[in-house]
């Protein structure tokens, strides 16, 4: 190996280091028994885990967040599978321009997304609630979405679709039948990691969730307390664990995608 490879590795880790660090202090600090944020460590307990059970405020807003998440993923999956059939399949006047236009919240700042959205929201008498964040979530998940079946739609071999209409299917017959059991594992993907970006997205929750408050916005509101500090990266281990485990499920199922549908043009 080069001297530019073994520093691009060691840049790599410190990168990778730096940069999930902070997130390992959750577990450490959410099993310490004292209040106090700080080394040394008084103790090693499961206090803080227990009083979440008792927080009534805290279930609606899980409730809350997992009704947005798997609405959201859902939606965006249906959107993005749709479209992703349209790009790659189709060629039609204006298809880049349409593309770019649905990719944008990728690059947008989603602190502006999220303002305009409340706007275009209060302007059409909409009420904010569970719901706004949802149509809110919808829109940012749909260019994931998008991403995850563009990979599994331009590894399709088009002479499956072309074989499936010469012995007499139809369109929505082929789509059902063969092309869709083909990509179903990049379905998958596309929900974990719609659930997942839902269930941990905070910038939009908070300008369009009304009354009605996530699992993020709520994470938030506890800050305000200090005493509560413990109980709040407690829960927020949790979600870092849900998070890792539905991250690698998406992974494992994206790269399940290609490897079918490669096994099925080798055949």
């Amino acid at each position: 190996m080069s001297n530019s490879g073994k520093y691009l590795k060691i840049f790599a880790f410190s990168y990778l280091v730096f940069l999930y660090a902070p997130s390992l202090l959750l577990p450490i600090f959410s099993f310490n028994k004292s209040q106090v944020i700080a080394f040394p460590l008084t103790g090693f307990s499961f206090q803080w885990f227990e009083t979440l059970l008792y927080q009534d405020s805290l279930h609606q807003a899980l409730k809350n967040s997992l009704i947005v998440a798997i609405s959201s993923c859902i939606l965006a999956t249906i959107l993005g599978t749709l479209a992703s059939r349209a790009t790659t399949r189709y060629d039609f006047k204006g298809k880049q321009v349409s593309l770019t236009f649905i990719l944008a919240p990728l690059i947008l700042p989603e602190i502006i997304v999220g303002v305009s959205l409340l706007i275009v929201l209060i302007q059409l008498g909409i009420t904010l609630n569970v719901w706004s964040v949802i149509l809110g979530h919808t829109l940012l998940l749909t260019p994931f979405s998008i991403i995850i079946m563009n990979s599994a739609f331009n590894n399709l071999d088009i002479s499956l679709e072309e074989a499936s209409m010469d012995l007499g299917e139809n369109q929505f017959g082929t789509f059902y039948r063969v092309i869709l059991p083909l990509v179903l594992p990049g379905i998958i993907a596309s929900l974990l990691i719609g659930f997942t970006l839902s269930l941990d997205e905070f910038i939009i929750a908070f300008f369009l969730t009304g009354t009605d408050t996530t699992l993020p916005v709520y994470i938030w509101s506890q800050f305000r307390f200090p005493k509560k500090l413990p109980t709040t990266m407690a829960l927020g281990t949790i979600l870092l664990i849900v998070s890792l485990i539905l991250l690698s499920l998406s992974e494992y199922f994206r790269r399940r995608t290609s490897r079918s549908n490669n096994s099925v043009l080798e055949e």
